[in-house]
């Protein structure tokens, strides 16, 4: 089965590609110019969206090293102690909606610190893939559409990272505390 499975996975691309063309050619797709389309679609979306992508960024590096993260870990750590959630979480909860990749730096620090096995490493891999970047969402896709009104969007985002934020703690707590 895992030789089968190996092979399965070692064509699946390759064929995929080859699938591609000969499904174009039978339904009298002219291939070449509809990648060009979508190549050029593509330009302009990135085009359209790169202020926003820019904007964001410089927020978040902001947030994270003009000490707005920090403050805010030490004013929200002694909360979170209260209720049972690690306060090394905190740094990860606060960053995980502005930021993909900052938040896996975080995550990354925490792990290397307590290790991966560690209740507070899983709780943070937990966190890390069960969370959203709602912030980056919100400027980069609903940018690249022209949304402008975001009505309840980020309050609705904002409480499903908190929802699953707070999941995370407990069901990792009851498996594995």
């Amino acid at each position: 089965m895992g030789s089968a499975l190996h092979d399965v996975s070692a064509w699946a691309v390759p064929a995929f590609l080859l699938l591609i063309p000969v499904y174009a050619f039978f339904r009298r797709v002219r291939l070449y110019e509809a990648f060009i389309r979508g190549a050029e679609e593509g330009v302009g979306m990135a085009v359209r969206i790169m202020p926003y992508l820019l904007a964001m960024m410089m927020a978040v590096s902001i947030f994270r090293h003009g000490g707005a993260m920090g403050m805010l870990s030490r004013v929200l750590g002694p909360v979170f102690g209260a209720i049972g959630i690690p306060v090394e979480l905190v740094p990860l909860a606060l960053m995980r909606p502005f930021s993909g990749g900052g938040a896996l730096g975080v995550t990354a620090e925490i792990i290397g610190a307590y290790g991966p096995d560690s209740l507070i490493g899983r709780m943070a891999s937990t966190m890390q893939g069960s969370t959203d970047t709602t912030f980056f969402v919100l400027a980069v896709y609903f940018g690249s559409v022209g949304v402008k009104q975001y009505r309840y969007s980020l309050a609705v985002g904002l409480m499903a990272d908190l929802t699953t934020f707070l999941a995370s703690v407990y069901i990792v707590q009851a498996v594995f505390g």
